[in-house]
């Protein structure tokens, strides 16, 4: 029982401190360098915008500031969606490729997504986001499937997608006399089969 007492206060003091980190951790950091060698009043990026009271989603114009590293220091009107920067569309940022984790994993990975320089919007413009993972290391779909129809039967396309254990033993067994390399073009064609890193095809 004591045991058992010491195993969960270990488990939520690592949690804690985990949950600590996390709230003590930096935001990422805004990149304003390219407004240097920019047209600022194009790009939102070179703006410091005051927004209104508004409500999501609805269109506002806003007195803005072009930064200090611009060439000039004025104020210009631009019209712009209320919204953070978070809030953006997925066409509006781009977030840093998750890798070496499993394209199967159910749960969501970290990453840093920066807004793109022409768009405008409320708050830091680089911040974190949760998504899948979703990475290729260069293994090709077509190219499994041409190797498992052709050469199949040597265990070609477990050997080119990495699984040479399986691989050997689909050789020696000259494809387990056909039947096992019908089942590969399957289960390769439906998905099922994909690189034994994790990754996704190209």
């Amino acid at each position: 029982m004591i045991a058992v007492c010491l195993i969960l206060f270990a488990c939520t003091a690592a949690a804690s401190a985990g949950d600590q980190e996390k709230v003590d951790e930096k935001p990422p950091r805004d990149d304003d360098s390219f407004c240097t060698k920019a047209d600022c009043p194009l790009y939102g990026s070179c703006l410091d915008c005051k927004f209104p009271e508004c409500e999501y989603g609805s269109s506002v114009i806003l007195n803005c500031t072009t930064k200090r590293h611009c060439a000039g220091q004025y104020t210009v009107q631009k019209e712009a969606k209320c919204r953070y920067c978070w809030q953006t569309d997925v066409t509006e940022h781009h977030c840093a490729p998750v890798r070496n984790c499993s394209t199967v994993a159910v749960r969501l990975f970290r990453t840093t997504c920066h807004v793109h320089q022409w768009v405008t919007c409320k708050g830091r413009r680089a911040f974190y986001k949760n998504v899948r993972c979703s990475w290729s290391s260069g293994y090709s779909w077509w190219k499994a499937m041409f190797l498992s129809i052709t050469l199949g039967g040597f265990g070609a396309d477990r050997f080119y997608l990495g699984m040479w254990k399986s691989a050997i033993g689909k050789l020696f067994s000259f494809g387990g006399f056909g039947v096992w390399t019908l089942v590969d073009v399957i289960l390769i064609g439906v998905g099922y089969i994909g690189p034994a890193d994790g990754s996704l095809f190209i």
